[in-house]
């Protein structure tokens, strides 16, 4: 395990993890981006995001961390190389917890088991992006010590969207 307590565990995602991890997907976008990415769009997004897409992802070896709370999952991150070239290695790709699972720490631990599974890949240096729009991330990542070292955009069902890259060394 890669972490875990009498109640909480966070270890790496398998085939059986799937559909809740489709489900806490589904339930966490609906929370964060609702009123921020459109609304159709959003709900297409949620859509493609099925079991068979997860175990497709979990199969891939692409690092998948899942949160488990009393037997059931909670929460996910995905993580890896860094999809821009630049001074940081690692990249926390999406990082969500279900709402009802919010504020109470969970999150603070899938971030550091990504941090800790990105250094045993020995990659210096770790970027996140944010939307601008998503204040609870911005936060999040500000509280974890993320610093604001970079802005990019992003075009999602027809919307400019304002993103927030968060870096540590």
């Amino acid at each position: 395990m890669l972490g875990e307590s009498s109640h909480c565990e966070i270890r790496r995602g398998n085939l059986r993890d799937a559909p809740a991890l489709s489900e806490v997907f589904r339930a966490s976008w609906t929370q964060a981006y609702c009123g921020i990415i459109p609304h159709l769009y959003l709900e297409n997004m949620i859509r493609r995001r099925t079991a068979d897409w997860w175990g497709t992802t979990i199969k891939s070896g692409n690092g998948v961390l899942v949160l488990q709370v009393a037997g059931n999952v909670a929460g996910y991150a995905t993580h890896g190389t860094a999809r821009m070239r630049g001074a940081y290695e690692g990249e926390i790709y999406e990082l969500y917890v279900t709402p009802t699972h919010q504020g109470i720490g969970f999150g603070e631990r899938l971030f550091e088991a990504c941090r800790y599974q990105l250094d045993t890949r020995q990659l210096c240096g770790l970027i996140v992006w944010a939307l601008a729009d998503n204040a609870n991330a911005s936060e999040f990542y500000w509280r974890r010590g993320g610093r604001p070292v970079g802005v990019g955009f992003e075009r999602l069902g027809g919307r400019r969207l304002k993103k927030i890259a968060f870096a540590w060394d």
